[in-house]
């Protein structure tokens, strides 16, 4: 493979070529309600040649490597037809890697049939309830090997195990409808999916118990967001507004994300790190043969670094950061997140909480919007706060704000960080689901506006 590529690659006649070739194998179970509704296994196999001319890109998809030759042809004619400037790439080190994974357990050592038993268990459990109305657990893992070159001479082979499975239970009480769900999924193995029959229990009971739970009062609240809707509030609602290539294009986004301007407290630090391995965000080498790293967005309350691909790296005269990424070999790398994260303190969640008398516990993330730096996020379960305690459960809690305002609200950061996968994955110009990973601690906001019914 690695001389089939690296001869087509000396006919590239831009200034700039890269070959990506990836293979792999696939698993996906899906049940809905009492239906098994689809099992399978999937093969892929394709590459893509992309090449640089004068600022100009060329991009070719491909399914074989019979004429890998004349791909890179292809896709160099593209980038002379329509390059008219000049090109911008950051440098990188010329790398020759070979990335090999190792997991405790690896799904293709488990027979399609023990998975579509663990995931029918899990099923019955959460359809055990009779007042739940119906359940969807889906199981996925993936195999995959990525091979990577371009002309300064790189070549890397990088493999992959993914493995994950979620949990949904709906209940109905008439009219009232209520949900809950768990996901899990990362770079672990089969294991991750095992010993998962208390998850079910706890969906179970918090579908349930939603039902009966109290709409919440809208208005201003202090709120404590546990480490999941942390996670997913620091990669909605800021990690997308980090990203360069959205900046580079936005002019009002470039007159707020100043490098050094103050965004929290002191103690607010948020990272995005694709070399933890294991995190279902985690690759040695970004789809531009970047090595990646750990990079501080915000440290000690100050904007301090933005993720950058190699091209949006030179235009705004920073350092790559590995950040380029694509879902699979028919799209084009893009500037995209890895495993993004608020970085703990020392508060506990027992003095978070004491010290709020009248307040919001807000659990998980069901789902949520942002629109440029407005976001709008549900959680998946809550709880007043009142007098330093956690009390009655409350439902249709909507987290609604402007994330600047809300970053600088943010008066306590917890010792407990917790990072999550899982099967979500996350969206960006056509490109979903990529693999990712977000978290944080608990961590307690002021005057937080929600919205109840």
């Amino acid at each position: 493979m690695e001389k089939l590529i690296k001869n087509a690659l000396k006919s590239a006649k831009t200034d700039y070529a890269e070959i990506r070739i990836q293979e792999g194998i696939s698993t996906g179970i899906a049940y809905v309600g009492k239906e098994l509704e689809s099992i399978g296994e999937n093969t892929a196999f394709g590459g893509c040649v992309r090449a640089l001319f004068k600022g100009g890109w060329g991009f070719v998809a491909f399914n074989d490597l019979e004429n890998l030759s004349r791909y890179v042809e292809m896709a160099c004619e593209q980038a002379r037809f329509v390059g008219t400037e000049k090109s911008q790439l950051a440098p990188t080190p010329s790398i020759n890697d070979h990335v090999k994974t190792k997991v405790e357990i690896d799904p293709a050592d488990i027979s399609l049939t023990e998975k579509q038993a663990i995931c029918n268990k899990y099923n019955n459990m959460i359809l055990s309830s009779k007042q739940i109305q119906t359940s969807n657990v889906r199981y996925v893992d993936s195999h995959g090997t990525l091979y990577f070159a371009n002309t300064n001479g790189s070549f890397v082979t990088q493999e992959t195990i993914f493995c994950g499975i979620s949990l949904l239970a709906m209940a109905r009480d008439g009219m009232n409808v209520q949900q809950a769900y768990h996901s899990v999924g990362d770079l672990r193995g089969f294991s991750n999916v095992q010993n998962q029959e208390h998850e079910c229990e706890v969906v179970t009971k918090r579908a349930v118990d939603l039902l009966t739970a109290t709409p919440v009062t809208g208005g201003k609240y202090t709120v404590i967001i546990d480490p999941k809707l942390c996670g997913v509030f620091v990669h909605e609602a800021f990690g997308h507004l980090s990203e360069a290539d959205f900046i580079y294009e936005n002019a009002k986004m470039r007159e707020i994300m100043v490098l050094g301007k103050r965004f929290g407290i002191d103690a607010l630090s948020i990272v995005d790190d694709g070399s933890l391995v294991g995190e279902a965000g985690y690759n040695k080498y970004d789809n531009e043969g970047t090595p990646t790293q750990k990079t501080y967005l915000i440290k000690n309350g100050i904007l301090t670094n933005r993720l950058h691909s190699r091209e949006t790296a030179a235009k705004m005269n920073e350092k790559p950061t590995g950040n380029a990424r694509a879902i699979s070999y028919v799209h084009a790398p893009i500037v995209r997140m890895t495993n993004t994260y608020m970085e703990p303190r020392n508060y506990t969640f027992e003095k978070m909480l004491s010290e709020v008398d009248n307040g919001i516990y807000a659990i998980g993330a069901l789902g949520g919007q942002t629109n440029m730096e407005m976001f709008t996020f549900s959680a998946e379960e809550a709880y007043m706060i009142r007098n330093g305690k956690i009390t009655e459960k409350i439902r249709d809690v909507v987290l609604t704000g402007n994330v600047f305002e809300t970053l600088m609200n943010i008066d306590a950061i917890g010792n407990d960080l917790k990072i999550h996968g899982g099967l979500g994955g996350c969206g960006k110009s056509g490109q979903s689901p990529l693999r990712v990973s977000d978290g944080g601690p608990h961590v307690r906001i002021r005057n937080v506006v929600i919205g109840g019914r």
